[in-house]
């Protein structure tokens, strides 16, 4: 990279930088107050909330849209030019419009705009024009501060994109809280790629029952390499005669004792009293970071009930073929 590419980027950042810290400032005064409005209004709103924006203000109306959709809030974006053609009629009696352009002036909204004072929807804008026609429309004004754009000749949406997405993700943000939005919740809406390998539970993975390593604290060592033998785990749980989970016993431990009479060496005699185990409600991402981030990592993890029964077992390479990473 040249030296004068390498300026320009810093100094497209360095615009950029100020105007995140200009909203963010902003947020201390009057838009602040009609944020909370307009949050107030949407979780207590029976409808949904129709996006819209042309040019580089619909592409981040798009994201917003689908941000907004895949935690809580539902919602549809619509075309502008599509609008007068049927799109109308997407929306309906309690729905409401969120409307981003910058200028505030984009004659391709205006049919919507229309539509909505006709049908009394009501209308959020998304500007940096507060005297804007869509600004004077809106029933709920989210007026963005005014900053240069971050492009050499001050021209190409850069910034105001950028505080346009700010806020709308800080808009999702809030909407999520409010509306208590969970883990379960958020995995329902992604079950599918990384993301959702990551946020599922880890009792839809785990091995269970019979295909679990168990046996008992009196149990000779040489059944005890049979059943980890057969089982291909690299361990054995050690269960007390109520079911309940009292120790565990990995190669490491027993590779010590295989100069010991294996006969006579009871599982109880080699077996680590303490072993690490997790709950079923645990998540993949929690579970692989339990097993991973420690002194000394771990292959397999017991799942265990409330009363430290064993209800099934995990190997790292079950969560990896989840797609988890």
């Amino acid at each position: 990279m040249s030296h004068s590419s390498l300026t320009t980027a810093q100094t497209t950042l360095a615009k950029e930088r100020v105007g995140l810290e200009r909203l963010e400032t902003a947020f201390k005064g009057p838009l602040g107050k009609v944020f909370c409005q307009v949050v107030d209004h949407l979780i207590a709103s029976k409808g949904r909330v129709a996006v819209t924006g042309v040019g580089k203000s619909g592409h981040i109306a798009r994201k917003i849209q689908t941000s907004l959709a895949s935690t809580g809030t539902p919602s549809f974006f619509i075309y502008p030019t599509e609008a007068a053609h049927g799109d109308l009629g997407m929306i309906q009696k309690d729905d409401n419009l969120l409307a981003f352009s910058t200028s505030g002036e984009t004659a391709e909204l205006a049919l919507l705009l229309q539509y909505a004072k006709v049908q009394n929807i009501p209308l959020i804008a998304v500007t940096s024009n507060s005297e804007s026609t869509l600004a004077r429309a809106s029933q709920f004004c989210l007026c963005l501060p005014q900053s240069s754009e971050a492009c050499p000749i001050g021209l190409a949406p850069t910034t105001s994109s950028l505080m346009q997405l700010a806020l709308g993700d800080a808009l999702m943000s809030s909407l999520l809280a409010q509306r208590g939005f969970s883990y379960e919740d958020f995995s329902k809406f992604h079950p599918a790629g990384q993301l959702g390998a990551r946020l599922r539970p880890i009792s839809d993975i785990m091995h269970k029952s019979k295909e679990m390593p168990l046996g008992s604290a009196i149990m000779p060592l040489k059944q005890v390499v049979m059943e980890m033998t057969r089982k291909a785990f690299g361990c054995m749980g050690v269960i007390d005669e109520d079911g309940i989970l009292i120790g565990l016993i990995a190669d490491g431990d027993l590779r010590p004792a295989l100069s010991k009479d294996l006969e006579k060496t009871l599982a109880k005699d080699v077996m680590n009293r303490h072993p690490a185990t997790a709950r079923t409600d645990m998540r993949v991402q929690d579970v692989l970071h339990f097993m991973t981030h420690r002194d000394t990592p771990i292959s397999s993890l017991f799942i265990v009930d409330e009363n430290h029964r064993p209800l099934g077992i995990v190997h790292l390479h079950d969560l990896l073929r989840t797609g988890v990473l």
